[in-house]
């Protein structure tokens, strides 16, 4: 059931395409609205994260500042423990935040809240990659000021964010005290009802291991007790005042503070620079990590604010040339359209443009929720926008899956498996899921891995990391699905996938779930392809997978038959692919008698009622017809679609992105653009009620597919780039940029015809609606027309 959209009032939050502005401050709406603007205006570059507080520090929901893989150990606890059970979670650590700037102007506190607001604007610049505050107030004594405000976590520099903090004496003098802080907060309680949000901890969880404060710089340095890593964190200032200011510092294990005092005469401005610098290490020794801070900052303040943020801009412009998807829709609403895709793709940027070994948490690094936790989001949801837009960052994400697979070795071997089993929630390597019913049994995530490296390799060509760790990722996951399968005698000696939990999670350890026994069916088949194609191609690097793997001769030929062999449930009688074995004999759930307020269901049944119905969290066999196109006639498609679509909560963020794409796919315009706006607003519009803890990057990933895959048609499979255009009636154009094999394709599509221009690179082979289109230095430039699908709903093969 789709929930109604919160949509921010157009009179507080206008439509712009390059920003999502605040231009009133309205008390009203602190109590309701302060979390999802911190969410809104969230700063990040995939390592360091600051979540949107307003400079004062107050008022405040979530406080948040993150560190990409900066966790603690947290004990996973249970009624009931049983074998295999993790017994040790990770959960990221909100870092001391060095946002604050509190102010005081004749010795009477600064507040939002408590302040007669003359003008007010606060915005989030697409553009420029920053976050702008510009506010005008009159003090009880009738006194007018004004201050302005820039934040930036930094591209260029992962370990940086920069603050400018201008304020005006516009027609009094005034007394002022600013007060430069960096503060070792504890998170705030946790609702504990809600099994997505982060657990938190009790008792301290950084312990000092000094600080040190000098001129106008401070820095603090902490460890963890359980993961033994070590944080240090500081911030240091340049002055430009048109009056004397005096400067004390202040610091202890918890709290520095530079205090700026002085007098402004009517027309003096102050100038604050403020820098902060994060790093973090396994060596706990605090010195090394220290100096590196104190680096970070001599670097800034010698480059200074300006270059540092022409810097910035430069970076996000850089971005947006490869990434920008632009919809014209020719109406009023298409600024707000435009508006909220830009918001989208800026969260992608935020979440993965410095993520290089980590990967990409589930909110990203706008919130804990999930408690900064991996999921398979990535590789299916994710990472196919990285792939063709920013190739380094896609190919270090399967790297830092390459990096887990020991721990995921080691985790088959205790489940009693040969192979790695990934995990289904971690920022270590190791599981830290607490369910394993809706997380261990999830054994999908080993295909999702293999089935995004597979597409990375064959859209960037990067075949060195296929040799150099792909290769092991394959065989290591084969082996799982071959040993966890059988072949059953009951069922024709087909191979079979029993106690497992497909991505529908409202449906858990069945047999035979489709979209797992299809997927490991592709895994299996890709890792004898891969395994033979370096025997006869590559001895070396065969060798060394055989040495790395202890990989047998006949385990490819065993990969292929249980591939052959695969098991895929199919009803003669509905002529619909159920979802597993048993699925289609549950009893339909009574959605006429369930409150609209009862949604998600998650937070309102025992996950029993759940499993004994016909009900769907989340696309399931709908996304393997996506992933698989080329698998599924569009009769199939339309039968499994038309049965699965009404059983489907979207209790899931990641869900509507898919149901607009196979939507769009089989001729149900309608729903497809229907389902596509809620993929696009789930953030912007509160659809879910739960922004405030953090953006969905998963459900915003999607909605990139929604576009290219969807309304463009592009399908990938085995490395062939086709299109089957159709964009939705309302809209005139859309033009976007893909990398593909280190070419650069421009797309850009109306009704009548679709034009693909090669940018950079030579000799580029795609397929329009079925038909053959080549491009090439001589020839950059083809245009071809747009006719409706043709029957078997996709490109025949060449």
């Amino acid at each position: 059931m789709l929930r109604p959209r919160l949509n921010p009032p157009t009179d507080i939050f206008p439509p712009n395409p390059w920003a999502i502005e605040a231009v009133r401050y309205v008390r009203e709406l602190v109590q309701d609205f302060t979390g999802q603007a911190e969410t809104m205006f969230a700063l990040s570059n995939g390592y360091l994260g600051i979540r949107g507080i307003v400079d004062e520090g107050m008022p405040v929901r979530e406080p948040g500042t993150y560190l990409n893989g900066f966790y603690e150990h947290r004990p996973i606890s249970y009624g009931e423990r049983a074998y295999g059970f993790p017994t040790i979670g990770q959960s990221i650590l909100n870092c001391p935040d060095g946002t604050v700037m509190s102010l005081s102007v004749d010795d009477e506190p600064f507040t939002l809240p408590g302040a007669e607001i003359l003008s007010y604007r606060r915005s989030l610049d697409f553009r420029t990659g920053t976050l702008n505050r510009d506010v005008a107030w009159m003090t009880p004594a009738g006194k007018r000021l004004r201050l302005r405000t820039l934040r930036l976590v930094s591209l260029a520099h992962r370990h940086l964010a920069a603050l400018e903090y201008e304020l005006t004496a516009e027609n009094a003098e005034a007394e002022v005290v600013i007060v430069s802080e960096l503060r070792n907060d504890q998170p705030l309680a946790t609702d504990t009802s809600d099994p997505r949000l982060a657990e938190g901890f009790v008792g301290r969880v950084l312990h000092p291991t000094g600080f040190h404060a000098e001129a106008m710089r401070a820095i603090l340095s902490y460890r963890t007790a359980s993961s033994g890593l070590a944080l240090a964190c500081g911030m240091d200032h340049v002055v430009t005042a048109d009056t004397t200011l005096s400067t004390r510092a202040t610091c202890d294990d918890d709290h520095a503070r530079i205090v700026f005092r002085g007098t402004l005469a009517p027309g003096q401005t102050i100038r604050i620079h403020k820098y902060l610098s994060y790093h973090y290490s396994a060596d706990t020794a605090p010195d090394p990590i220290r100096s590196q801070v104190a680096w970070t900052l001599d670097r800034a303040v010698e480059a200074g604010f300006s270059s540092i943020l022409a810097r910035q801009h430069a970076e996000v412009e850089r971005f947006w040339q490869r990434a920008d998807v632009q919809v014209d829709a020719g109406d009023a609403s298409n600024v707000r359209l435009q508006q909220a895709i830009r918001w989208n793709l800026f969260q992608l940027m935020q979440a993965s443009e410095r993520s290089e070994g980590h990967g990409i948490p589930a909110r990203g690094l706008t919130g804990r929720t999930y408690e900064g936790h991996y999921f398979w989001d990535t590789e299916i949801y994710v990472l196919p926008f990285l792939i063709y837009t920013n190739p380094p960052i896609a190919r270090s994400l399967l790297k830092v899956r390459y990096d887990m697979l020991d721990s995921a070795r080691d985790r088959a071997r205790e489940l009693r498996h040969r192979g790695a089993m990934f995990p289904w929630r971690t920022i270590n390597g190791r599981e830290a899921s607490a369910y394993y019913a809706a997380g261990t049994a999830q054994y999908h995530i080993n295909a999702d891995i293999a089935f995004a490296l597979r597409q990375y390799v064959e859209i960037s060509g990067d075949v060195d990391f296929l040799r150099r760790y792909g290769a092991e990722i394959l065989v290591e996951t084969a082996r799982l699905w071959c040993d966890l399968g059988f072949f059953s005698d009951r069922m024709d000696g087909r191979f079979c996938i029993h106690g497992v939990t497909g991505p529908d999670e409202y449906t858990a350890i069945v047999n035979n779930n489709c979209y797992t026994n299809l997927m490991a069916r592709e895994n299996m088949r890709y890792a004898a392809e891969i395994v033979r194609m370096l025997e006869r191609d590559d001895p070396d690097s065969f060798a060394s997978l055989v040495r790395r793997t202890g990989l047998d001769p006949d385990e490819p030929g065993a990969w292929d038959q249980a591939a052959e062999r695969m098991y895929l449930p199919y009803d003669e009688r509905l002529k619909v692919h159920p979802q597993d074995d048993a699925f289609l004999d549950l009893e339909r759930w009574d959605f006429a008698n369930t409150p609209e307020d009862h949604y998600p269901l998650l937070l309102h049944y025992h996950p029993l009622n759940l499993y004994r119905s016909q009900v769907i969290k989340q696309a399931d066999t709908v996304l393997a017809m996506f992933l698989l196109s080329e698998q599924f006639t569009h009769e199939a498609k339309r039968r499994n679609f038309e049965y699965y679509d009404p059983l489907t909560t979207h209790d899931s963020s990641l869900s509507v992105c898919i149901q607009s794409i196979v939507a769009n796919e089989i001729g149900l315009r309608e729903k497809a653009i229907h389902y596509f706006y809620f993929a696009l607003a789930m953030d912007l519009s509160d659809i879910g009620g739960n922004m405030m803890h953090g953006a969905h990057i998963a459900a915003i990933g999607g909605t990139w597919l929604a576009l290219v895959y969807g309304f463009a048609g592009l399908r990938d499979a085995r490395g062939r780039i086709s299109f089957q255009p159709c964009l939705p009636e309302d809209w005139n154009r859309m033009s976007f940029t893909l990398r593909i094999r280190e070419r650069t394709l421009r797309v850009e599509l109306d009704h009548a015809a679709a034009t693909y221009r090669l940018l950079e690179g030579e000799d580029l082979t795609l397929w329009h609606a079925g038909q053959c289109v080549r491009l090439s230095s001589a020839e950059p430039s083809a245009t071809r027309a747009i006719r409706p699908p043709i029957a078997d709903g996709h490109d025949a093969e060449p």
